[in-house]
């Protein structure tokens, strides 16, 4: 074992220290977000830092970095106010860690990285049509992070599309039936084994599977 104190960590070699911290805390859910600007323009970037919010109103948070001029999505969504996430299968994934690369402001992550645009009901931001679940989510609330220039999205989820056969009796969508795939820092694709669900916790009862 070794222990890493915050002096110690700060004196790694940049590339090491990224890579060591994106990775630290485990797998992460795996996302393409899909936005439009006021031209109309479609940009498509893949995000693994998505998060549950809420159940009732539904909500999703994501984290956005702060990037460079050409780099559209959060311009996008605060243009918009609507935007799509769609899950990540393994037969798309390296197309899907394309969308990360530095593309022109303006041009289309859909066309240059091979996905077609899917438009549902009159939903105006495109879903990927490779997807086998397609999230549209509305603009609810910016937070900006002092700390390091973060900003958190929150969005309400106002419309899903999803094969009814990954929907479990219970509601638990099964991911792994649906093909999602997971992530682990900045450039690691995993497949997903489930390998049991257990039953709600109580206290000084002993965990069931189910």
């Amino acid at each position: 074992m070794i222990t890493f104190t915050s002096v110690a960590l700060a004196e790694q070699e940049k590339h090491y220290r990224t890579n060591f911290i994106n990775s630290l805390s485990g797998f992460k859910s795996l996302q393409l977000l899909g936005s439009i600007n006021q031209e109309g323009q479609a940009n498509l970037a893949i995000f693994n830092s998505i998060f549950h919010v809420g159940a009732n109103p539904p909500y999703i948070g994501l984290v956005v970095r702060p990037d460079g001029p050409e780099h559209d999505t959060l311009k996008n969504i605060l243009g918009h106010e609507h935007y799509t996430l769609n899950n990540v299968k393994e037969e798309f994934y390296q197309q899907a860690h394309q969308t990360s690369a530095r593309y022109a402001s303006g041009e289309s992550e859909f066309k240059a990285c091979g996905f077609k645009e899917e438009y549902i009901g009159d939903f105006s931001v495109p879903f990927v049509k490779e997807s086998s679940i397609q999230i549209g989510l509305k603009l609810k609330e910016l937070i900006p992070v002092k700390t390091n220039g973060t900003t958190i999205v929150i969005g309400e989820v106002v419309l899903i599309r999803i094969n009814e056969t990954y929907i479990l009796e219970d509601g638990t969508v099964d991911l792994e039936a649906a093909g999602s795939i997971t992530m682990a820092g900045l450039d690691s694709y995993h497949r997903t084994e489930k390998i049991g669900r257990l039953a709600y916790a109580k206290p000084h009862v002993e965990a069931k599977k189910i």
